[in-house]
């Protein structure tokens, strides 16, 4: 039994919780909607008289108050303040540094928070992971179930296209959970299928980020019960459509409860194509449609510049332009993540101050690479694109596509890391008879043409004498994924979906 409200809608799930939500309603029908503390009290009065969950709180946040954030209202800017979130979340925000909203999070967080449904145009890298993360938080703050959770019943579900923007996800969401008691997973494939078993056995699961096989793999086994949730999100779902993810969907969410009053349900989609369209009324009851597009981007104090390679003369290009240009801080974009791997550990046999970035490794990780590299401690950072759209530090000189991005859209965001704050920057580009089809798409995306050239010798050459190897640097561990396993064998209808699209 649970309880479940939607803005002013809510399910009754038991004729005793529906006389004493009715109850509750009718002490307070005359201010709720107009007065913000009235309305916070009648929340507090609402969850008072549900049953408190078993585990642990956390009092962290009991020592903060919103006092301690203070944003300035700026006409034509939202704040996070604007909304009366709970202050756990608000606490997790002010960590975070957000203080005005995307044009996303803008329109999105107030219809969320009302419970409706929500069809939104906008890309990655708009800000939409915390437009609707924070919608899921403060419902799931604000409305607790009556009855003790169950664990493998989710009360909220994310679906993800892939392994990288899953785990993104759900590492956004755990810092957006820190000074709470929701406990985050995820399920992705390709990786270890036993050690997602067991945290999910660990405890009950507030919010459950997946890619579409991994979790019908859970459905069937009957360890992941949808029954209960509450809150949908189907994240990009255009790449679901394009990967051929959408009957997986489907059969998904015909394991979860009913839309409209039963559950909410938002979905994103970079376009809204036709069949995009078509999903979107099925899956959703009356929403609100918001449509934000990408801004787009200058690039006018970046060079960028193509160079016509073969796919096996690549590494040694790599290090060799490195070398030759005495470069000191780089980032290298792949496209897959094992590509990426590879590439990262075989820049550190060969002497470089290299790490790895991508959204399989634990945020603390992260965080400690990206602070070695800020310090000059990493000379070249190996990233993924969902991993790399999180770095933000100034002095990235290069930018190295080492395989064209599959959307032109992704090479913008890539070249965004260098040139910052007004500084200039270089963009290389590596193409190869495998991807150099992308460069007219790139063109027309940015509205520049790139300057395609032979390297010369001197950057194809030897990288060492023969018998000469370089010692490798000593790094810290933070590259070493001890605790990330990848499975060698993946279920069967996971062998399919195993390409790890970034």
């Amino acid at each position: 039994m649970h309880y479940r409200h939607f803005g002013e809608k809510s399910v009754k799930v038991s004729k005793k919780l529906e006389e004493v939500t009715q109850t509750v309603q009718d002490a307070t029908s005359d201010t709720v909607d107009n007065n913000k503390e009235d309305a916070q009290a009648s929340k507090s009065e609402r969850a008072s008289k549900r049953r408190p969950s078993d585990r642990k709180k956390s009092s962290q946040h009991e020592r903060w108050t919103p006092s301690e954030f203070v944003v300035a209202k700026v006409e034509g800017k939202k704040r996070f303040h604007d909304f009366s979130l709970p202050d756990p979340l608000m606490r997790a925000v002010h960590d975070l540094g957000f203080e005005y909203c995307t044009p996303i999070q803008a329109e999105t967080i107030k219809p969320a928070l009302e419970g409706k449904d929500i069809i939104g145009k906008a890309q990655t890298g708009t800000g939409k992971t915390a437009a609707f993360l924070v919608g899921i938080i403060t419902d799931l703050l604000d409305f607790q179930l009556e009855d003790k959770q169950r664990k493998g019943e989710p009360r909220a579900l994310i679906i993800a296209p892939t392994r990288e923007l899953a785990l993104q996800i759900a590492a956004d969401a755990e810092l957006l959970c820190k000074y709470t008691d929701l406990r985050v997973i995820s399920m992705v494939g390709g990786m270890d299928y036993e050690k997602q078993r067991k945290q999910l056995k660990a405890g009950p699961v507030d919010i459950l980020v997946a890619t579409p096989g991994r979790l019908i793999d859970f459905v069937r086994s009957k360890e992941v019960d949808l029954y209960n949730v509450e809150v949908l999100v189907l994240d990009e779902a255009d790449r679901m459509l394009s990967m051929g993810f959408i009957p997986d969907v489907r059969t998904i969410i015909r394991n979860t409860p009913r839309k409209g009053d039963e559950r909410q349900t938002l979905l994103y989609s970079a376009t809204f194509t036709d069949d995009i369209m078509n999903l979107a009324r099925q899956w959703t009851k009356d929403p609100v449609q918001i449509e934000i597009e990408a801004e787009k981007r200058s690039t006018d104090n970046i060079s960028q510049k193509v160079f016509l390679v073969s796919s096996h003369e690549k590494y040694k290009l790599l290090r060799n332009y490195i070398r030759v240009n005495n470069i000191e801080r780089v980032i290298v974009f792949g496209n897959r993540r094992h590509e990426t791997r590879d590439l990262a550990e075989k820049l550190r046999k060969d002497g470089v101050k290299a790490a790895l970035m991508s959204g399989e490794i634990p945020q603390h990780k992260r965080v400690k690479t990206l602070e070695d590299f800020r310090n000059g401690k990493i000379e070249v950072l190996v990233a993924t694109d969902v991993a790399g759209r999180g770095i933000h530090i100034d002095g990235v000189t290069h930018v190295v596509n080492y395989q064209l991005p599959e959307d032109a859209d992704d090479y913008v965001h890539r070249i965004g890391r260098t040139g910052r704050a007004g500084a200039s920057g270089t963009s290389i580009c590596f193409a190869c008879e495998n991807d150099s089809f992308m460069i007219p798409d790139i063109e027309a995306e940015t509205g520049v043409k790139l300057e395609c050239i032979h390297p010369d010798e001197e950057l194809l050459a030897d990288l060492y004498p023969v018998g000469q190897k370089p010692v490798a640097p000593v790094v810290s561990d933070v590259e070493v994924q001890d605790d990330v396993t990848v499975s060698s064998e993946n279920t069967p209808n996971e062998e399919e979906k195993n390409q790890t699209h970034v």
